[in-house]
C-alpha cells in the first residue's frame, strides 16, 4: 500500500470536503441550488481552490451521479437470484428500482434530471452500463424463454427504463410523502410489459 505524503492527504482531505459539502447543500436546498461560490463560502476557501478539484458545479454532479449508479446496480445486483426466469427478474428489478429511488430520491434527481441517459452516456460509465445490463438481461431472457424472435430487446430496454422512470418522476415530482411499497398501477403496468415480451411477436 503506498503512503500519502502530508500534502496529498491534505488535498484529498479537502476534496473530500468539497464533496460533503456540496451533498449537504444539494440535500437541504436540491441539486439546482449548488454552486461553486455555494461550496467555496461553506468551507471557508476562495473559489480559485475549488476549481482545482473540480472544473465546474456539473463536474460534482457528475460525481455524484456516478454514486447514485454504483449504488442502484449495487442494489439491484444483490437483489436478483440466478434461480429466477426472466419474468421475476424483471418484477425484482422494477421493485428494486422503486424502493432505491424512494430511498435514494437526491441521488436520483442528480441521475435523472436531464431523462433518461442516451445509450451513447450509458455505455461510457461503468455504472450506468451495469444497470441498464441488468435491465437488458431480464428481458433478453424472458424473450427467449417466450421464443420471441421479432421484438427489438433494445427498444424494449428503453421502454422498460422509460416505464419504470415514469412512475418514479410522477411521484418525486408529488412532493407528498412516498410510500416504499411499490404501487399497483407500476405492478400492473410492467405486468403489461412482461405480457408484449412474450405475446406481441
Amino acid at each position: 500500500m503506498i503512503e500519502l505524503t502530508r500534502r496529498e492527504r491534505e488535498m484529498q482531505e479537502l476534496r473530500n470536503k468539497i464533496i460533503e459539502q456540496s451533498w449537504i447543500i444539494i440535500a437541504n436546498e436540491g441539486w439546482q441550488a449548488l454552486s461553486i461560490r455555494k461550496i467555496a463560502d461553506a468551507i471557508e476557501y476562495s473559489i480559485p481552490i475549488i476549481y482545482k478539484y473540480f472544473e465546474n458545479k456539473e463536474a460534482i454532479l457528475a460525481y455524484f451521479s456516478k454514486e447514485g449508479f454504483a449504488l442502484l446496480s449495487d442494489k439491484i445486483g444483490n437483489s436478483l437470484d440466478n434461480k429466477l426466469e426472466g419474468p421475476e427478474k424483471i418484477k425484482t428489478i422494477a421493485k428494486t428500482y422503486w424502493e432505491f429511488a424512494i430511498e435514494n430520491s437526491h441521488h436520483y434527481r442528480i441521475m435523472f434530471g436531464l431523462g433518461i441517459p442516451a445509450c451513447e452516456t450509458i455505455n461510457s460509465s461503468i455504472e450506468m452500463k451495469l444497470t441498464s445490463d441488468y435491465f437488458l438481461e431480464a428481458i433478453t431472457d424472458t424473450l427467449t424463454r417466450a421464443n420471441n424472435v421479432n421484438a427489438d430487446k433494445y427498444l424494449k430496454l428503453k421502454t422498460f427504463w422509460s416505464i419504470l422512470h415514469g412512475f418514479v418522476a410522477i411521484e418525486i415530482l408529488s412532493n407528498k410523502e412516498i410510500n416504499k411499497k411499490v404501487p399497483n398501477t407500476l405492478q400492473d403496468a410492467i405486468e403489461g410489459f412482461i405480457f408484449t415480451l412474450q405475446f406481441n411477436k
